[in-house]
């Protein structure tokens, strides 16, 4: 391993500081994870984390017995000790509102700020924020930083995908800087120092175009998936394969294959959350017309979760009440245990409130959805799920559910009957073993 010498905090040590403070570890730093919750400054030093993230603990469990990767409640530990501070600190969705929840970001930049002795330190935002925050943090360190302290801030936004956040953070698709000397982007340099020794495409920037850099990306991707589900709600009543039409214009090398599955939608903590925070930025920036685009886009996602539960009353008459119904899958997506904004507990939520007697398993999401929606009956395997159902709905693509064969339920459920939401499984072999089996994205006629 190569030879480094900067010394590294997180503050911040959810699912992206974890994450990061692991990494930063195994790329041979020495690292401090700094947080306010105690328990989870505890659990985190045993190697045990809050969520699911595979291959994760393994890591912090290494660095921990290494020695090379601590956890602390006291900021004070990192003032004098730091040469490169990356906060990490969520941003989550205004209570009642659409904006981004600065309160955390502003609260431990302040905290790091006034604890900084050692001259020369960078403080590195990764957390996703509105443009114009890194501008205003800039200026805020420079106002309450400690006298005779020299201190700058650069902005690094991350592009982590849950189910591979550690392979994410080791080896990047590209490295984005937002700095105001060269100074700054010298000292990221030698932090990413391994991956750009791979290539890695290194964007180097304003503070302005790296915070837009994460926004733009994600109401890309929401877009794409959107406009798929669009036009599935096409095909639905016209007639037509979703899945098909996606293979087709996936070719073109302009526009790929890649999220345009059709199905119940986009969820998790930052698809959503991101593109209305875009949108409530550009409205106070008086350019609301510039993204009107993305209202339509989140209603679109939403009405897939309708549609699903459309075709949950369409297979079983238009009569949910008292109904076995197996949700399988409530997790946003597959290799998580993130239930925020996820389609499938949307679902599942509405059945039970229709009336359903909705049954639900996840492989790792059950412990979350039981804290936001204690009312379902959460069961631990696919058999006590589907034991006796009159139906079956697939909303998460775990490769559990994507492996299932009708062999593997005949026996078990109480009615052939199966919506596959993400549209995984193959409907002709469904329908041949005398299934009824509907998808989104093609006409159903009973």
């Amino acid at each position: 391993m190569r030879r480094v010498t900067l010394n590294i905090s997180v503050i911040g040590t959810g699912y992206l500081g974890a994450t990061h403070a692991a990494c930063m570890a195994e790329l041979g730093f020495d690292v401090i994870g700094v947080d306010v919750d105690p328990e989870k400054i505890e659990s985190l030093s045993r190697g045990e984390l809050p969520f699911h993230e595979p291959g994760l603990p393994e890591l912090i469990r290494k660095h921990v017995d290494s020695g090379r990767l601590r956890f602390t409640t006291d900021m004070s530990e990192v003032g004098a000790w730091g040469d490169v501070h990356f906060i990490a600190v969520g941003t989550p969705q205004v209570k009642g509102g659409t904006g981004a929840d600065l309160t955390y970001v502003d609260a431990a930049t302040t905290s790091l700020v006034r604890s900084i002795t050692k001259s020369g330190a960078l403080i590195v935002g990764k957390s996703t924020v509105p443009v114009g925050t890194a501008a205003r943090l800039y200026d805020l360190v420079q106002e309450q930083k400690n006298p005779g302290v020299e201190l700058s801030l650069a902005w690094n936004p991350e592009f982590l995908r849950e189910g591979f956040a550690v392979e994410d953070t080791l080896r990047p698709d590209r490295l984005v800087v937002g700095t105001r000397t060269e100074a700054d982007e010298a000292k990221l340099r030698e932090v990413y120092a391994e991956a750009l020794g791979r290539d890695t495409p290194w964007v180097s920037t304003d503070f302005e175009t790296a915070e837009l850099v994460k926004v733009a990306a994600n109401a890309f991707l929401a877009t794409k998936i959107s406009f798929i589900n669009a036009f599935a709600e096409v095909t639905e009543t016209v007639g037509g394969d979703i899945t098909t039409l996606a293979d087709a214009i996936g070719f073109d090398d302009r526009i790929g294959r890649k999220f345009l599955n059709a199905g119940v939608g986009f969820g998790g903590g930052c698809l959503p959350k991101d593109i209305r925070a875009l949108q409530t930025r550009v409205a106070e920036l008086g350019l609301d017309h510039s993204m009107k685009f993305l209202d339509e886009i989140d209603q679109i996602n939403l009405r897939r979760r309708k549609k699903a539960v459309a075709r949950a009353f369409e297979l079983l008459d238009q009569d949910v009440v008292g109904k076995k119904i197996a949700v399988l899958g409530i997790t946003f997506k597959p290799l998580s245990d993130d239930v925020r904004d996820a389609p499938g507990l949307d679902v599942a939520a509405r059945l039970f409130n229709a009336g359903a007697d909705v049954h639900v398993y996840d492989p790792e999401g059950n412990k979350n959805a039981a804290k936001r929606y204690p009312r379902l009956g959460y069961v631990d395997s696919l058999t006590e799920a589907v034991k006796d159902a009159e139906l079956v709905v697939l909303t998460t693509e775990w490769n559990e559910f994507k492996a299932l064969t009708p062999a593997d339920l005949q026996d078990l459920v109480a009615a052939k009957r199966f919506v596959d939401a993400r549209n995984v499984l193959p409907a002709a072999q469904w329908e041949a073993a005398g299934w009824t089996f509907a998808q989104l994205g093609r006409k159903f006629n009973g």
